[in-house]
């Protein structure tokens, strides 16, 4: 009875009508995802046959529950019929909880093991590796309270079940109970949020910018566009009232800064040299995530700010160290910015001084042909030509 009411209530179509939306959130996201690239078919694609068998596992279990729990309250019923007493159901709760508990220490062990398997190798910055040693303390003491509450928890449900040849003691009100649980959880709390704060407060209350390199990157959707100084090392000034076809981030060539300035395709860093990144955004907001360096900030239209880190762990090395020829650094977006998100992505690249010196050599200028002719500096120079050319023609 109890089965055919939930097939008849608003809570099975309620199920059916969340499924329905999220299949169709799924499906419309990857149509323009796909739109967007083109066709491409490197986009992902929502595997239909995974999720169905995930559903209807779910929806097997919970069917078992309600099959179990009907027997046994058919056999309770037949008990009680006969004469018999029936069964002790705070007994049977009380199982049930020590089973949940065993079950919730293995699947965090499980977790522990194969997930935390997947976790970044050792961080390729200096910073980094305080942000693991953060992240260490703060697991460690999380994880020793969780399990010690869980334990206590269904520990006491099963231990102290109702039984008719005990009564329970009634404890209206301890001051002291009140103050170690209030006082305790507050003092390491506080401990993690002071270990916190000045843990960040020296990674970014960096105002030394003596020897840096400054790296513009800007988010649009969906793709980072990278700017290096030249060879006077200081990056010229942007202006958005200049942004265009050619000049995508609006770059200022009123100022002789601009001129040397430089545009490339991948992100390279010369390794134990201190990288300021300049982080902006021109349309939504998007996020510089550098997960290998411990690396991530947001850009925000018309907020600019910036990371300083030093890289600390060449591409090579860390392609011998995980034993992968193919590894490549990269910086992605953490931030939903639509429907290409997944594809918003650089390759950053480590190396030594002496090949970044050389790489940068090689690199084209931001003030493109393309860029020259709208900024009209090609017109600007021809009036000097034809001057010259008459000057020659009277001599």
């Amino acid at each position: 009875m109890g089965f055919r009411k939930f097939i008849n209530s608003k809570t099975l179509l309620s199920f059916i009508t969340a499924f329905m939306l999220l299949g169709t959130n799924l499906l419309m996201a990857q149509t323009e995802a796909a739109a967007t690239t083109g066709g491409q078919t490197d986009a992902p694609q929502v595997d239909w046959t995974g999720v169905a068998y995930y559903v209807l596992l779910f929806f097997l279990v919970c069917l078992g529950v309600a099959v179990i729990g009907k027997i046994l309250k058919i056999y309770d019923l037949t008990l009680k019929i006969q004469g018999k007493k029936g069964m002790k159901w705070n007994t049977v709760m009380a199982v049930i909880c020590l089973v949940f508990l065993l079950a919730g220490i293995y699947g965090a062990y499980w977790s522990f093991t194969v997930q935390g398997s997947m976790t970044l190798p050792e961080a390729a910055s200096e910073h980094g590796v305080k942000i693991d040693e953060m992240f260490t303390v703060t697991t460690v003491l999380t994880m020793i309270v969780f399990f010690i509450t869980q334990i206590l928890l269904f520990g006491f449900l099963f231990q102290y079940r109702h039984s008719d040849k005990r009564r329970a003691h009634f404890l209206p009100h301890n001051n002291t109970i009140e103050k170690i649980w209030t006082i305790a959880p507050a003092i390491v709390l506080t401990v993690l949020v002071v270990f916190g704060f000045f843990t960040w407060q020296k990674i970014m209350n960096t105002t030394d910018t003596k020897g840096d390199i400054n790296i513009d990157i800007t988010g649009h959707q969906f793709a980072w566009e990278l700017r290096y100084p030249g060879k006077d090392g200081v990056l010229g000034p942007k202006d958005f009232r200049m942004v265009s076809a050619a000049n995508k981030l609006g770059v200022n060539f009123k100022k002789r800064s601009s001129f040397d300035d430089l545009q490339v395709d991948t992100m390279y860093l010369p390794v134990n040299k201190s990288i300021r990144l300049n982080i902006q955004a021109l349309d939504v907001i998007h996020s510089v995530y550098m997960p290998h360096f411990r690396v991530q900030l947001n850009a925000v239209p018309g907020l600019p700010t910036f990371f300083k880190f030093t890289p600390t762990i060449t591409t090579a090395q860390m392609r011998t160290q995980l034993d992968d020829p193919k590894f490549e650094y990269l910086v992605y977006c953490n931030k939903i910015c639509g429907g290409g998100h997944y594809n918003m992505q650089k390759v950053v690249r480590v190396v030594t001084e002496a090949e970044y010196q050389a790489w940068l050599s090689r690199q084209k200028p931001y003030l493109s042909d393309a860029l020259r002719k709208e900024l009209h500096f090609a017109a600007a120079d021809q009036p000097k030509t034809e001057s010259q050319n008459r000057l020659a023609l009277n001599n």
